[in-house]
């Protein structure tokens, strides 16, 4: 059955502004994350599940992205001026996708490192006056931002005894529900009763 046009307009209006428009994903979204990403099966889960666990510095391999360097704007008197000690990383997203769960390709290209134009990843540090810091940093942003994407989005494996205790709620509500339908009909029927007399 089809809704009435006006209908999705105040089912939409229902709905608070600021997740409406929101880039941000709330808490109660991260148990569809998998079907919003197209993870279908529980093999692709539990693959994706598996990499998370494995996943740490060295999981993203340094030939990945091409580094530059130029001068900095921070702070470090005439070093500054003279030395091209400013990183940038620029990490192609042809090459990064393989390397990771298809749920983390739509985020990645939504994150604040995506440049469109090139369709990679670019990130920048000049926190250090030393250039192998900053290519240090570099790398270190990019793992910060693929391990809290895929924490983020990966769900996390239901324990037995959550499984128990879920089916225990539902069970509960099933039954209250139950009691409360049996109280309105006997209230119902006692009515009807009243009315015969």
């Amino acid at each position: 059955m089809d809704l009435p046009r006006w209908s999705a307009r105040v089912m939409l209006r229902a709905i608070p502004p600021f997740l409406r428009h929101s880039t941000t994903r709330p808490s109660f979204w991260r148990s569809f994350a998998s079907r919003r990403a197209g993870l279908s099966s529980d093999d692709d889960l539990a693959a994706a599940r598996e990499w998370l666990t494995k996943f740490n510095s060295t999981a993203i391999p340094r030939h990945v992205g091409e580094i530059s360097f130029s001068r900095s704007g921070g702070p470090g008197g005439q070093n500054v001026n003279k030395v091209n000690s400013k990183a940038t990383l620029k990490v192609p997203l042809d090459t990064l996708m393989p390397l990771v769960p298809r749920i983390l390709h739509s985020p990645l290209q939504t994150s604040r490192y995506y440049a469109a134009r090139t369709h990679s990843l670019v990130i920048q540090s000049e926190e250090s006056r030393k250039q192998a810091a900053n290519v240090d940093a570099c790398f270190e942003k990019l793992h910060q931002l693929i391990r809290v994407t895929a924490k983020d989005l990966i769900p996390g494996e239901t324990s037995v005894e959550q499984r128990k205790r879920v089916h225990k709620l539902k069970k509960a509500v099933n039954e209250a529900r139950i009691k409360a339908k049996k109280l309105h009909s006997s209230k119902k029927s006692g009515r009807r009763s009243g009315r015969d007399d």
